[in-house]
C-alpha cells in the first residue's frame, strides 16, 4: 500500500519575477498577510529569489516558538537586526541565548519596578506639564520622544541631555524602519547607495558610539547606581546568579541598543493606538476617566495602583491584539522536521506574524473590533496572543513593558483627553513596528466640557 504523499505548501499568487511578493509586503503587507490563512496552515511567500514560508495556523505558530532549538533565530529580518543589534538578545542564536538571557535578568527583576515605575510616572508629568490646551500632537514622535526619555531614566543613572536623547529618538526610528525596509528588499536591490541607505548607516554608527562611550565611562566609575546599565554589567548582585560573568563591552552595547529599539518604539506604537482607540470610543474612554479618578484620587500612579487598573488594562491589551507592534518575526530550521504533516528541510525560513493571528474570526469573534471587554472573563491566550512572542525567546521585558504603558498612560489621561484633528482612519505603518501614520490629535483639558456625540470623528452612540 503506497503511503500518502506530504501535503504540499500552496504559494501565494501576485509574486512577480526576481521581484517575488516584495511589492505587496511593502506595499500593504497587513491585508497581504491577513489573505494568507484562506489558502492553508502554510503557505510559501518569496521575497527575491528566496522562499519564506508562513505559518498561519495558531497551534503550529505556537510550536514553532516553543522549540527554538528546531526552530531558531534566523531569516531575513535576523540577518538585517544582526546588522543593527550585532549579537544581542533579540538576534543570538539558541546557542548564546541563555546565557545572555540570564546576564540581563536582573535588569528586569520584579524587584526593579516599584522604583522603574515612579520613574516612568515622573517622566509623564515632565512631559505633559509642557502642554497646552488646543495643541495639536503628531501623536507617533510624541510618544516616541517621552518612551525614549523613560527608558534613559531607567537605563541610566544621569540621562543624557535633552538634545542627546532627541538625536538618539530620531535614530532609533531611523534604524528600526531601515531594518525591516532591508529585511524585505531583494539583496539585488538592497545594496544599491541612496539617502535612505546613508542615513541608516549613520544613525546606526551614532547610536552605537553613544553606548559605547556611555559603557566606557560606567566601567571607570567604581559607585554602585540604581539602574538598569548597573545591573547589566553586574549580572551577579543581589538580583542575579553569582556564576553568570558579566558581558564585554560589545555585548553589553548590543544589549542597551536592544533594550532600547525593542522597547521604545514598540511602547510608543501601543500608546498612540491607545489614545487613537479612546477617541473613538468615548464610553470606553470615560470609564477609564472614572477608573483614574476613584483609583488614582488625584495621586500619580505607582506600581501598586497597577492591577487596580483593569479597565485601563485592557484597553492596552487589546490595542496590542490588533495592532501587535511585531507583527512579524521570521525562524530557520536547524535540522529536517516536520511541521504540520509537511517535511521542512533544514535552512527553512518560517514567517510568524502576530497580527496574522490575532485578527484570526476562529480565535476573536469580530476580530476587526475593539472590545475591551473581552478581556473581562478571560486572560490572554498564550497559542492566539503574542504581542510579546512565546517560550523562550518572549520579550525578557513584556512586564517592564506593560507597566510603562499603562503608567504614562494613567497620567496623561488623569489630566488630559486627545481628539483626532482629521475623520479618516490613520493608515497602519508597518515599516518597522506597527503604528499609526500621520496620527494628529488635539490636547483638550479633561475638565472641560465634552461635545463627543457632535464630533464626526467620535462614536455616533456616546451615551453613558
Amino acid at each position: 500500500m503506497n503511503a500518502t504523499p506530504p501535503p504540499a505548501v500552496p504559494t501565494a499568487p501576485g509574486g512577480l519575477p526576481l521581484l517575488g511578493h516584495a511589492l505587496p509586503l511593502a506595499r500593504a503587507p497587513l491585508a497581504f498577510l491577513t489573505r494568507l490563512p484562506a489558502l492553508g496552515d502554510l503557505v510559501r511567500v518569496r521575497i527575491g529569489p528566496r522562499s519564506v514560508i508562513v505559518v498561519c495556523d495558531p497551534e503550529l505558530t505556537r510550536h514553532v516558538l516553543l522549540n527554538d532549538r528546531v526552530f531558531d533565530k534566523g531569516g531575513p529580518l535576523r540577518e538585517r537586526g544582526r546588522e543593527l543589534l550585532g549579537n544581542g538578545l533579540i538576534t543570538c542564536s539558541h546557542a548564546d541565548h541563555r546565557r545572555q538571557r540570564r546576564q540581563c535578568q536582573p535588569s528586569f527583576h520584579p524587584a526593579r519596578l516599584p522604583a522603574y515605575a515612579l520613574r516612568f510616572t515622573d517622566t509623564a508629568r515632565t512631559v505633559v506639564d509642557d502642554w497646552r490646551p488646543g495643541q495639536v500632537l503628531d501623536v507617533v514622535p510624541t510618544m516616541m520622544a517621552l518612551t525614549v526619555r523613560t527608558a534613559l531614566t531607567t537605563m541610566f543613572a544621569t540621562p543624557p541631555p535633552a538634545r542627546a536623547a532627541r538625536t538618539l529618538t530620531e535614530d532609533i526610528t531611523t534604524v528600526v524602519e531601515g531594518v525591516l525596509r532591508r529585511a524585505l528588499t531583494p539583496a539585488v536591490l538592497r545594496h544599491l547607495p541612496g539617502p535612505e541607505r546613508r542615513r541608516y548607516d549613520r544613525a546606526r554608527t551614532r547610536l552605537r558610539t553613544a553606548l559605547a562611550e556611555l559603557v566606557t565611562a560606567r566601567r571607570a566609575d567604581p559607585a554602585p547606581h540604581d539602574d538598569l546599565l548597573h545591573a547589566l554589567l553586574h549580572p551577579g548582585g543581589p538580583d542575579g546568579a553569582p556564576d553568570v560573568p558579566p558581558p564585554t563591552d560589545r555585548e553589553a552595547v548590543d544589549q542597551l541598543l536592544t533594550f532600547l529599539v525593542a522597547g521604545v518604539e514598540t511602547t510608543a506604537g501601543a500608546l498612540a493606538w491607545a489614545w487613537y482607540l479612546l477617541a473613538r470610543h468615548p464610553r470606553i474612554e470615560h470609564r477609564v476617566h472614572r477608573e483614574l479618578d476613584t483609583v488614582l484620587a488625584g495621586a500619580p500612579p505607582t506600581l501598586a495602583d497597577v492591577p487596580a487598573l483593569t479597565t485601563t488594562g485592557h484597553v492596552l491589551t487589546e490595542a496590542l491584539r490588533l495592532y501587535p507592534p511585531l507583527w512579524l518575526m521570521t525562524r530557520e530550521v536547524t535540522e529536517d522536521t516536520v511541521l504540520g504533516a509537511v517535511p521542512l528541510p533544514r535552512g527553512t525560513v518560517l514567517g510568524i506574524s502576530p497580527y496574522l493571528v490575532h485578527r484570526r474570526p476562529d480565535r476573536y469573534p469580530e476580530p476587526d473590533r475593539f472590545d475591551p471587554d473581552r478581556w473581562l472573563d478571560a486572560r490572554p491566550d498564550r497559542t492566539a496572543y503574542l504581542p510579546f512572542g512565546s517560550g523562550a525567546r518572549k520579550c525578557i521585558g513584556d512586564r517592564f513593558g506593560t507597566v510603562q504603558a499603562t503608567v504614562v498612560l494613567a497620567t496623561i489621561a488623569t489630566r488630559w483627553r486627545l481628539e483626532p484633528t482629521d475623520p479618516r482612519p490613520p493608515r497602519p505603518s508597518a515599516l518597522s513596528t506597527l503604528t499609526p501614520r500621520g496620527l494628529h490629535m488635539r490636547i483638550t483639558d479633561r475638565t472641560a466640557p465634552q461635545s463627543a456625540c457632535a464630533d464626526p470623528v467620535r462614536e455616533p452612540d456616546c451615551q453613558w
